[in-house]
């Protein structure tokens, strides 16, 4: 049997991801990271959803004080003591925060203008430096490669942007980056120099109710043969959620302004060796199969959806997993392994209960996925 490139590249994907998965099933417990040079009063605005409980807990392992900001419907267990405000930016109720000072503000879970706004009202003056996560759907354009942050805004045609709510954005979540671009301009207008943007890819890792990356981890290990997107070649483009929280903690310290594009790994990774990489975390020996993209859209197996983390590498989607993270890169960002992001996601999923494990919120399921197979397999075979 003759060996292709593909075959080289696939397998050299999988004995590097096997070799890292095996270090990350050994491995000890981290090393706490050390104190920061300086400590720092952080206000973080959510803090008790995906990424915000990381941010909480390596400032504290840095040696901050963090205050948190939200309505307390959510309990969290810290390691070490964290103020606790309530309020709700629905109701524009943020007399917790008046009178105050920080020298840092983080802002998570915000996609509203207004709520940048009525924050602004309250804190400006009153802390040093406010860093908004907003989310590379903010650009007007996915087909151009190694775009970097000076690439134009997508722009809120609406009648008028102050008035959107979140009820309007989950009834059309094409407002989503348009939005996001209008709080990143709400952000500059209140805090200016001192305002700091941050422009994640999709965010991953363990925790990550919505199953975008959790699907191939929890499918992969399952086995059996699994439909796999297009020929493998497109890249693909994500961030575990514990480095994008850590390095931000990082910006704050080092003081960094600006805007960043925060996504990942640091080299082009292909939809193969992002799959073949995850299977190797696992010993169920599951059977890849590549369906094309044509095959999938006549199918109406939709990227991003049913198949996560993927889109075409051509087209309208071209550039959307081509971004460029330069900058971010040059201010320290780093990535755990494709390895230990699997292993750990796959960890955390199976500890959640029986019938949340049932229900995944993105990918096929496996009866859908059996048919479009067989479709596949029959097409192949005429």
């Amino acid at each position: 049997m003759s060996i292709t490139r593909r075959d080289l590249f696939r397998l050299g994907a999988l004995a590097g991801a096997a070799a890292l998965s095996a270090n990350v099933l050994g491995a000890a417990a981290p090393t706490p990271p050390p104190a920061a040079a300086r400590p720092l009063r952080i206000l973080i605005l959510g803090g008790t959803g995906f990424v915000g409980p990381h941010q909480v807990r390596y400032a504290l392992a840095r040696g901050h004080k963090v205050t948190l900001f939200n309505r307390g419907r959510r309990t969290r267990e810290w390691p070490a003591e964290v103020e606790q405000l309530t309020g709700d930016r629905n109701e524009g109720a943020l007399d917790a925060l008046k009178g105050r000072e920080w020298d840092v503000c983080i802002d998570n879970p915000t996609s509203i203008p207004f709520w940048v706004r009525d924050v602004g009202k309250v804190l400006k003056g009153k802390v040093g430096q406010y860093v908004f996560v907003s989310t590379i759907s903010v650009y007007a354009d996915s087909t151009a490669l190694d775009a970097d942050e000076t690439a134009p805004l997508a722009a809120y045609t609406g009648k008028d942007v102050m008035k959107e709510t979140q009820t309007s954005l989950r009834a059309d979540m094409s407002l989503y980056g348009p939005l996001k671009a209008a709080c990143e301009a709400e952000a500059r207008k209140w805090f200016g120099d001192g305002t700091t943007i941050v422009r994640p890819g999709l965010i991953v890792g363990p925790g990550d109710e919505s199953d975008r990356f959790t699907y191939w981890p929890v499918r992969l290990a399952a086995g059996g043969d699994v439909v796999a997107p297009g020929d493998g070649s497109d890249p693909v483009q994500f961030i575990d959620a514990r480095d994008l929280a850590e390095w931000m903690i990082r910006l704050v310290e080092a003081k960094a302004t600006g805007i960043y594009n925060a996504t990942g790994p640091d080299y082009t990774m292909r939809t193969d060796a992002m799959l073949y990489g995850i299977r190797a975390t696992t010993t169920a020996g599951a059977r890849l199969h590549w369906v094309s993209t044509d095959f999938l859209a006549a199918r109406e197996v939709a990227p991003w959806r049913d198949m996560p983390v993927w889109l075409p590498g051509s087209g309208e989607t071209a550039g959307f997993a081509r971004r460029s993270i330069k900058r971010a890169l040059e201010r320290g960002l780093t990535f755990r392994p494709l390895a230990t992001t699997a292993a750990d996601t796959l960890s955390w999923f199976q500890q959640l209960p029986a019938e949340r494990q049932a229900k995944l919120g993105a990918g096929l399921t496996r009866e859908r996925e059996a048919d479009v197979l067989k479709a596949w397999q029959a097409r192949q075979a005429g």
